[in-house]
């Protein structure tokens, strides 16, 4: 059994950690002073200009599973986006799919061609990572989005979002919510429970449940789909007839467990959403529903991965730094987003 320390270490190493993607931009910084030392690192004007200044032509091919829900397809438009903001970048997307022997043969295409860099959103990370790993000895630097290889050795940078954060910020709402009532009623509907994603962001809902006394008292999970989504709330709030704060882990499957709420007449507890789309957000904004938050899972990872792929081809770094290389692993932040910062978010939401 953890311990509440190891567990409030871990909650808190959770909720300071990740890389927002502004750091990913140029930065302007201020005129140093002679009487401070000089650090380096980055990429100054001294030496190559800043990092949004055009550089040699960098080829990245670019393959993501099938846009099937409205966060995966976020995940290629945004890169796409991305890609157009460079005159030095040429884009080659792949079709999207859940083939999984396709996709293989969609990154073996990209070594044959010879492009300089692969931004890699796996439909499976584990039967992705020999190719990938051919790809790297090849010289081709690959970046791994979301779906972690089995081999770290697989890609140059990994760029993930933060599933047990999310559950950490979850829970650290609902204690805030609750506000010391210890019995307070918590459900929640989570996503698919085989894959190991569903099982850390249940898991940091659990932990940071524990600080404030609190539990989950009603569980369901679905399958990140509206038809699933509707069901499955369906069935939990049939089961629960009385509820205070409900976490719904993924905000496509939300717009189901929304016309379950509205089909039974629920409207006595707050609910939570995830992952951050637009619709949502417009909840949110709106105050006339049970949705008053939600959290962010960035469906901007592949657009990162654009411009790390970019700064590895061209020898910069990330200007932010003063690492003169660009990190292993970038994890981005899982923020709560409710009526009060939402202004900060919604255009960079994904529509469901």
């Amino acid at each position: 059994m953890k311990s509440q320390r190891s567990i409030r270490s871990k909650i808190g190493t959770t909720m300071v950690a990740g890389l927002s993607v502004i750091a990913l931009a140029a930065c302007t910084g201020n005129d140093s002073n002679d009487d401070k030392a000089d650090l380096g690192g980055g990429t100054s004007q001294a030496d190559n200009g800043s990092n949004d200044e055009a550089g040699d032509t960098v080829v990245i091919g670019f393959s993501a599973p099938a846009a099937d829900h409205g966060w995966m397809g976020s995940i290629t438009e945004s890169a796409k986006k991305v890609a157009e903001q460079y005159d030095d970048v040429e884009l080659r997307v792949a079709d999207g799919t859940n083939d999984v022997n396709l996709q293989i043969s969609q990154v073996e295409t990209f070594i044959n061609d010879g492009v300089d860099a692969i931004v890699l959103l796996p439909f499976d990370g584990a039967a992705m990572t020999p190719i990938a790993l051919e790809a790297m000895q090849a010289g081709i630097p690959v970046i791994n989005v979301d779906r972690e290889f089995d081999d770290p050795n697989a890609a140059r940078v990994t760029v993930l979002g933060d599933n047990y954060g999310m559950g950490v910020s979850a829970g650290a709402y609902v204690c805030e919510q609750a506000d010391g009532n210890t019995d307070a009623i918590v459900a929640e509907i989570a996503g698919i429970d085989s894959l190991p994603l569903t099982q850390d962001r249940s898991q940091g809902f659990e932990d940071a449940l524990a600080e404030c006394g609190l539990d989950v008292d009603n569980r369901v999970a679905a399958e990140f789909t509206v038809e699933s989504g509707e069901e499955q709330a369906a069935n939990l709030l049939q089961a629960a007839p009385k509820i205070d704060f409900l976490w719904n882990h993924d905000d496509d499957q939300g717009v189901g467990v929304m016309a379950a709420i509205e089909n039974a007449g629920r409207d006595e507890f707050t609910m939570i959403g995830g992952a951050g789309s637009k619709n949502a957000m417009e909840l949110i904004q709106s105050g006339d529903s049970v949705l008053k938050a939600t959290v962010i899972y960035p469906s901007t990872q592949a657009a990162d991965g654009i411009k790390l792929a970019r700064l590895l081809v061209q020898g910069k770094s990330m200007s932010d730094l003063v690492e003169v290389e660009v990190p292993r692993t970038v994890q981005l932040y899982a923020p709560v987003v409710t009526a009060d910062n939402v202004d900060q978010y919604i255009d960079n939401a994904f529509e469901s």
